[in-house]
């Protein structure tokens, strides 16, 4: 603490590498289904705020996660992400956290690698 304030840091939570995007549904409330077992494997929770980058094109995002069936694979675009990629993109999904400055250096955050299938290849 210095001068008596408690300094936080924002750092990579959470993090899912090389999902392929296996739907699209542009009439449906914004946000990304996530297969309920690949979330739950990072910390990722419902509702949660995610940065998303689009391997594909590009693109950017900001959203939430929606947890999908259990063992599906399903990394679906919802509502006005649907614009942002097509089914076969690679997406890398990241959450972050504020952590105490102190803590900081010994922070590893939670990441998966995910094959075509969006099968776990690498924690």
């Amino acid at each position: 603490m210095k001068n008596g304030f408690k300094m936080t840091i924002c750092l990579l939570k959470s993090k899912i590498h090389r999902a392929v995007v296996t739907g699209a549904s542009l009439d449906y409330e914004g946000s990304l289904t996530i297969a309920s077992d690949l979330a739950e494997r990072v910390g990722l929770l419902p509702y949660e705020k995610i940065l998303v980058g689009n391997m594909g094109n590009g693109e950017r995002f900001e959203t939430y996660v929606i947890y999908g069936t259990r063992g599906s694979g399903v990394i679906e675009l919802n509502g006005a992400t649907a614009h942002l990629g097509k089914i076969g993109d690679r997406l890398t999904i990241m959450s972050y956290a504020w952590i105490d400055a102190r803590e900081a250096s010994s922070h590893k955050p939670s990441v998966i690698l995910l094959d075509e299938a969006n099968t776990v290849i690498r924690a």
